[in-house]
């Protein structure tokens, strides 16, 4: 029906998935990159946030800011390909 979509889910398949989905409409792609306002929505949980990072960086991804050290742990936002906003978190354990 003209709908495309892909689901991305941990490689063992255990855990949260998320379902990507291409916008069928021009209302649709009007809110790309702005569904949230600006903020925040997504998080990219990692186990070591400077591997990850320096990865993410040479890569090209977009951080907003340089990483912060807060009392839950070490997180940078960053954009990706359409503006949504992440964090990449690495949670204090």
């Amino acid at each position: 029906g003209g709908k495309r979509w892909v689901t991305v889910a941990p490689a063992n398949g255990q855990g949260a998935r998320l379902l990507l989905a291409e916008a069928s409409d021009e209302a649709q792609s009007k809110s790309i990159g702005d569904q949230t306002g600006g903020r925040v929505f997504l998080f990219l949980e990692t186990d070591d946030f400077a591997r990850d990072h320096a990865a993410m960086l040479e890569k090209g991804v977009e951080f907003r800011e340089a990483p912060r050290f807060e009392p839950y742990g070490t997180v940078a936002v960053f954009a990706d390909l359409h503006g949504n906003l992440w964090d990449l978190i690495e949670p204090k354990r």
